[in-house]
């Protein structure tokens, strides 16, 4: 009835080796694992404006960068690069985004239908990989609603001077009616002068 203690004490030695081996593999793979930090995590931008969608990473390997888009109007891959290599644009982003080898893109022209998430993917191995999202609101410069303020502002001198020049007019007219009837009452009181002088 000896030998059982002894082969519990293997198994159990086993199990534990087994343990520690796991947790250095675990160790290690965390330590060459990938950070990611995003300086800037929400940019508010104006239409037409070039936007940076900077972030850096840190890794031991070449990863595989990844940037998708996801807003009202649904979700895609926009590029797909590992530093160093061509880039995979996709054709909604062609002409209208730069890639840099820390990861960072650069979006040229933003309309408000660039506005959403943008998540980016760096990946070393298929167990080491990082993710982070930037908020981009693009909106729109109010240059109607200036130009209605304007023409308004126009239409409101417009009839102002009109008023002015029709209040001008009126005087004119009623000082030379005054002058005519004026007139004409000296021309009838004198008559009646007249009048009475030769009945006299």
């Amino acid at each position: 009835m000896r030998p059982l203690p002894s082969r519990r004490r293997k198994s159990c030695g086993i199990s534990l080796g087994l343990f520690a081996l796991c947790m250095a593999a675990v160790s290690c793979l965390q330590s060459q694992g990938v950070s990611l930090y995003i300086p800037q995590s929400a940019i508010n931008a104006t239409v037409e404006e070039d936007i940076l969608l900077s972030v850096d990473y840190t890794c031991h390997g070449v990863p595989t960068i990844e940037w998708k888009y996801t807003s009202n109007w649904g979700a895609q891959k926009i590029v797909e690069w590992k530093p160093g290599t061509q880039a995979n644009i996709s054709q909604s982003h062609k002409d209208r985004i730069c890639t840099f080898d820390n990861g960072s893109i650069q979006l040229f022209s933003v309309g408000v239908r660039d506005s959403g998430y943008y998540v980016i993917t760096v990946t070393e191995h298929p167990w080491s990989s990082q993710s982070g999202t930037i908020v981009l609101h693009v909106s729109e410069i109010l240059y109607e609603d200036l130009h209605f303020v304007a023409v308004f502002l126009a239409f409101l001198a417009a009839v102002a001077a009109m008023l002015i020049s029709l209040v001008w007019v009126c005087n004119k007219c009623a000082y030379k009616f005054q002058r005519k009837r004026r007139h004409k009452l000296k021309e009838s009181t004198t008559e009646e002068i007249e009048l009475q002088d030769v009945e006299c």
